[in-house]
């Protein structure tokens, strides 16, 4: 590889950076492993659809490397240079066309041709919209280029119902209008199978058989009735084989039983013989038949009577006759032609058969095909021709977006550029006082949060509506807490293009979001495992009274016996004893130590604390990803797109007040009370019962004391002597 490339290290990949032209145009010899991505949907991205359209040539929905690499080459061979194309310019300059083949000067003249009907003759550039105004006002044309006819009213009576007709049983392209129409290729097959269709029933037609007009009615019947009169047949050979077998061979009276609705069913009748079981070698068509078979048999027998021996019998030599007389049209009608079909868009809703014969031999006249023919060669010497303009617009479409997709795929250089918006980031989320921009479509719910666990990201799926309008978004939380993201709360979207959307969290994926929610973690945890404790406390407690209070009230003579709580009491006051005695040893403990050791402890119970939920947040923070998110999403990604915390924090933004505001802290609808004064007078007198305690205990008391001691032991002395 001669081309020099530039790598640059963020995410924990390298990624390919463009600097020059001469990159893109070498992109075709970059190993596909230093992709960033290897093929993402065509839906739920930031980027023009219209492109992607282009771009996803056989329609699959996805854009893969072969698809960049052939846009990459097929504009290559349309413009001078590939400059403009890293400034993703909304113009595309005239001088940007080569004209050094026969195709580039033809899409110079159609440009000019566009811009003088749009009254634009001194631009010397072309937009996407001045694209778009020249497909909408050529849509409206007859005669647009696009070689595709609906069954416009301009056209006669007779080209109306040939296009139809072709639509019905052909299908449809769409044209330029978006209606539904027909190309040659689609009338040309149209008549072929026509004139297919129209050989056949002729054969048929000349097909000679005993029964004139009547054959092919009762070709139908035979082939309906052939079970029934073949299972009859077979039945009289086996009670004449068998006479004692005739019982069994005939209908059993449970089948003719009405069920509990007091209704016959019609599917145990039908599966009944169709007449009754004897020796009698005939059939008869006039009494004893099955009552569901009787109307077809009397059609039948209506249609072939002159060829029976006696109009109401039907013998098994007859019926096999008749079966034999129709083996050459039966032969004729099972060797069906193949009609031949064509990929279109609009499929088809009919088949030949169901148009009637007048109107078949009308479609096969060669003149209809022939002034079809005409009209496509008329529209095809159109000035501004619709397969030009459609060139004309996918350049102007690739001069524009070909870059940011390349720095969107091949490199996430948007997404890490903290300034411009990736493609698969689909708007921002405002939800508790915080702004997610990580935000991804998603399809399936329970299907992307599988996937997307292993991304190690905090996530909340919401359900977004807006105008009778929903789609489903997983957005990332990479800052702040997490303790009033739950189920059910509501938030603001704001899709790029700036529209709003009532967003509903139906789903959360709970994973550490910041090094903050880790130091609070475990006390917020205590604090809740306290909480929860008192509250059943005073629920069992409150219970209890409730319990006590109505039983003293059905019972008056259970009277409060303080004999019986004597052991109660003691028990408290043993519970008060133990827990005063263990503040003791903790105060005495803490007593003990000098005035620098005070900071050391209260720093060694933090990390004791803390420490350990940190830590594991913290290696959890290291392992986020943006890989498992995407895939879910529909993407093939290139390694796992690491988010750091700084990343992360700046994905997520917290409510700060501007730079220059001012903050009032006199709250007008604070209450106003002598409390905080008397928690202040409170804390210290609790401030100078500490700090005597601690001077006590290191003894600068002891020498006000003494003197106290020895006269309260010389008094002792005096009293006992």
């Amino acid at each position: 590889m001669s081309h020099m490339w530039t790598f640059q290290r963020v995410g924990g990949l390298d990624q390919v950076v463009f600097n020059s032209s001469d990159d893109i145009i070498n992109l075709a010899d970059l190993d596909p492993k230093l992709w960033v991505a290897l093929s993402c949907p065509t839906t739920g991205l930031n980027f023009d659809e219209r492109t992607l359209a282009l771009l996803d040539v056989d329609q699959d929905g996805r854009i893969r490397i072969p698809d960049i690499l052939d846009a990459i080459s097929w504009t290559k061979d349309k413009v001078l240079s590939f400059d403009k194309i890293l400034q993703s310019s909304d113009i595309l300059p005239l001088t940007q066309i080569d004209t050094a083949t026969k195709s580039g000067q033809k899409l110079l003249v159609t440009a000019h041709s566009i811009l003088a009907n749009l009254n634009k003759n001194q631009q010397d550039f072309l937009t996407q919209d001045d694209v778009q105004q020249a497909i909408k006002i050529n849509a409206g044309k007859l005669y647009n280029g696009d070689l595709i006819f609906p069954p416009a009213p301009e056209l006669s009576a007779t080209m109306q119902t040939f296009i139809q007709s072709a639509i019905k049983v052909i299908g449809a392209e769409k044209d330029m209008s978006g209606q539904a129409g027909i190309n040659l290729d689609i009338a040309t097959t149209f008549v072929n199978n026509l004139q297919t269709w129209q050989q056949w029933q002729t054969d048929i037609s000349k097909t000679e058989t005993p029964f004139g007009d009547n054959r092919a009615e009762i070709w139908k019947l035979v082939q309906i009735l052939k079970p029934k009169i073949d299972d009859y047949f077979l039945r009289i050979e086996l009670a004449q084989y068998a006479p004692q077998a005739q019982t069994a061979l005939n209908v059993d009276e449970k089948y003719i039983v009405p069920t509990e609705n007091g209704l016959l069913s019609d599917d145990a009748l039908a599966e009944l013989p169709l007449s009754k079981i004897d020796t009698n070698s005939t059939l008869d068509l006039v009494n004893g038949l099955n009552p569901l078979w009787k109307d077809k048999v009397s059609q039948f027998k209506s249609l072939v009577a002159s060829s029976l021996a006696n109009p109401d019998q039907l013998s098994q030599a007859e019926w096999q006759h008749i079966q034999t007389s129709l083996q050459a049209y039966t032969k004729l009608i099972n060797s069906k032609p193949e009609m031949a079909k064509i990929k279109v868009t609009i499929a088809p809703t009919a088949s030949i058969a169901d148009l009637p014969a007048p109107l078949i031999a009308s479609l096969t006249d060669k003149q209809l095909l022939n002034e079809f023919q005409h009209m496509v060669e008329q529209d095809n010497q159109t000035p501004i021709s619709a397969a030009d303009v459609l060139v004309l617009e996918k350049l102007v479409l690739f001069h524009k977006h070909l870059y940011r997709l390349l720095v969107n795929f091949t490199s996430f250089a948007d997404f890490f550029s903290l300034e411009n918006t990736a493609a698969f980031q689909l708007g921002k989320l405002y939800i508790d006082g915080r702004c997610a921009t990580l935000c991804v479509a998603v399809d399936n719910i329970a299907k992307h949060s599988t996937l997307a666990n292993y991304s190690e990201l905090c996530l909340l799926y919401c359900e977004c509506t807006r105008h009778g309008q929903k789609q489903l978004i997983a957005a990332a939380i990479t800052a702040g807490q997490g303790d009033l993201l739950i189920e059910g709360r509501n938030g603001v979207f704001i899709d790029t293009e700036g529209n709003d959307w009532d967003a509903n969290v139906v789903k959360i994926i709970s994973k550490p979001i910041s090094i903050q929610q880790a130091v609070w973690a475990p006390y917020q945890r205590i604090g809740r495992l306290i909480t929860e404790q008192i509250n059943k406390w005073a629920s069992s407690k409150d219970a209890n009274i409730e319990k006590s209070s109505a039983q003293v009230i059905q019972n008056p003579e259970n009277k409060f016996d303080i004999g019986k709580s004597v052991g109660v009491f003691a028990a408290i006051g043993l519970a008060i004893g133990a827990i005063g005695t263990a503040l003791a040893t903790i105060f005495q403990a803490i007593f003990s130590l000098t005035w620098w050791q005070f900071p050391l402890v209260i720093i060694g119970l933090f990390l004791i604390i803390s420490g350990p939920s940190v830590i594991l947040a913290w290696l959890k923070l290291r392992r986020r990803t943006l890989g498992p998110l995407l895939e879910a999403s529909g993407w093939a990604i290139n390694g796992q797109v690491k988010i750091n915390l700084l990343l992360g924090g700046l994905l997520t933004s917290k409510a700060e007040l501007p730079p220059n505001a001012k903050r009032n802290l006199r709250d007008p609808m604070r209450k106003r009370s002598r409390k905080p004064l008397i928690a202040f007078i409170l804390a210290i007198l609790i401030g100078i019962g500490i700090a005597g305690g601690w001077l006590w205990h290191k003894g600068y008391f002891n020498q006000y004391l003494e003197p106290q001691k020895q006269q309260q032991i010389s008094n002792n002395t005096n009293t006992q002597k």
